[in-house]
């Protein structure tokens, strides 16, 4: 009996380890194939890294959007990574340079300096850049036409103006910023040329009280319609416009809807669109380095009510019909029967 049950734990034993050795040859080959799956479906990884937080920052609440949109649709694992100052935002570029992310994206001229360094010291890196130009090998530029979407701002105004007296209050006066001043000019010339142009500048981005000052002197000059582009500044000329009953616009994503009474257009920067297009071109293979811009006829510029809808009722003042005079004249931007000349190649 004893050796009847030594034999039988021996056959046993040997039954066990034949059943191991078959599951682990089995996981083995399945941890093999799922390996090797793995490798060639890997999900394509990208980083938005952002130079201060996106808080209740339209520009990048927006593009966050348009980036994680893409993420969705091309089965991109995405991750958004904010910053609290420079000194973080270029720690946090070179984290997600030390992940191994396979593209890494950021936005404005905040952004720039650490931008040159990271993407200089790590030339096998692709990077892309919105709203500013870094000229690197390895850098995508991703630029915006605003000059067409103050084009049609500027052929608004000149159209429902009822003193023929407009106004812009613009940050500074440096050559970006023409982009906006002569881009809502040429508009307003083009549909208005007995309108008078006044144009004032606040010295900076950041300066609401000053900005209404010059939108009250501007007001006084029997201006009824005052464009606001001095960014943080345009709070000022809102707040003017709501003390005084004049008209006024804002700009990069639609302001309206913050006083629909007065703040009656907004120019729009579709950040949203430009992430998901850079996302979308690695992915299908069409990323290049270089400069690339954005305009009408991208969906990377334009006006409320016009190009897009809003939330906001449109305002009398300006009226419908004027919105299809406007809507023509996009058409004509984007066919090309109209050339809006960029102010800084002139």
């Amino acid at each position: 009996i004893f050796e009847m049950k030594r034999g039988l734990s021996f056959v046993l034993s040997i039954v066990m380890l034949a059943i191991l050795l078959a599951a682990c040859g089995t996981s083995a080959s399945k941890d093999e194939q799922s390996a090797q799956g793995s490798d060639s479906e890997k999900s394509l990884r990208m980083a938005l890294v952002l130079p201060e937080k996106i808080g209740v920052n339209p520009f990048f609440v927006q593009m966050d959007e348009g980036f994680k949109k893409a993420g969705e649709e091309f089965k991109v694992d995405t991750k958004t990574i904010e910053s609290t100052d420079p000194a973080a935002f270029e720690q946090n570029l070179r984290a997600a340079v030390a992940e191994n992310y396979d593209l890494i994206i950021t936005a404005t001229f905040q952004a720039e300096d650490a931008l040159k360094k990271v993407a200089a010291e790590n030339p096998d890196k692709s990077f892309a850049i919105v709203d500013t130009t870094v000229d690197l090998p390895n850098v995508r530029s991703v630029g915006f036409r605003e000059y067409e979407g103050a084009y049609l701002l500027g052929a608004a105004a000149g159209l429902s103006t009822k003193t023929d007296k407009v106004g812009m209050i613009a940050a500074m006066d440096v050559p970006l910023i023409k982009k906006y001043t002569e881009g809502f000019k040429a508009g307003l010339e083009s549909v208005n040329p007995d309108a008078e142009f006044l144009v004032n500048y606040v010295g900076g981005f950041n300066d609401p009280a000053k900005a209404k000052e010059l939108a009250l002197v501007q007001f006084g000059k029997g201006a009824d319609f005052i464009a606001g582009a001095s960014a943080v500044g345009d709070l000022g000329v809102f707040e003017a416009a709501k003390e005084k009953g004049f008209y006024t616009s804002g700009q990069d994503t639609d302001r309206t809807v913050e006083d629909p009474e007065h703040i009656v257009l907004s120019q729009l920067k579709s950040t949203d669109t430009v992430a998901y297009e850079t996302v979308k071109d690695y992915v299908e293979g069409n990323f290049k380095a270089g400069a690339v811009n954005y305009g009408l006829k991208e969906d990377g510029v334009g006006l409320t009510f016009v190009t897009r809808d809003s939330e906001s009722p449109l305002s009398d003042f300006v009226g419908q019909e004027v919105i299809d005079q406007v809507k023509a004249i996009k058409d004509d931007i984007v066919s090309g029967k109209i050339v809006v000349k960029d102010p800084l190649q002139q």
